[in-house]
């Protein structure tokens, strides 16, 4: 499976974190993300994994910034992306069996990092429940 990652400053260190832990998995992961703890704009890193999930480039994203909405909100800006911000496994898991979330999105400053590990591997494990949500998520893009 092929991941793509993104972060801003405020997720430097959970990127590093999730990436060693999805390529001991096995996992191709492509990094777009800041490697450092400097002030950076976090449209500039969460675009280009919202772009290889629309292009299929990627099976799944993870987007990492302060809060995960501001990254959340740039990712949903891309046709056939469906990202959630989620803080628990819990909610990651709904996020993909509901809605067929294909992008994570973390909110750094409000999760510990085994939860952010956690909440990765649950969202890359569990799969979508189609049924009467797939009508629901069909739904969901505009048509112009």
């Amino acid at each position: 499976m092929k991941i793509s990652i993104g972060n801003d400053h405020a997720g430097t260190e959970y990127k590093f974190a999730v990436i060693k832990h999805l390529e001991a998995k096995g996992f191709t992961v492509t990094n777009y993300g800041t490697d450092s703890n400097e002030s950076v704009d976090y449209p500039d890193y969460v675009h280009p994994v919202a772009q290889d999930v629309e292009t299929k480039k990627a099976d799944l994203g993870i987007i990492i910034c302060g809060s995960g909405n501001g990254a959340n909100m740039t990712a949903n800006k891309h046709q056939g992306v469906r990202s959630a911000l989620c803080w628990t496994k819990e909610i990651g898991a709904l996020a993909r069996q509901h809605n067929n979330a294909n992008i994570l999105s973390i909110p750094a400053r409000f999760t510990a990092l085994q939860q952010v590990l956690e909440m990765v591997d649950t969202f890359l494990e569990t799969e979508f429940e189609g049924g009467r949500h797939e009508n629901r998520v069909n739904k969901i893009p505009v048509s112009c």
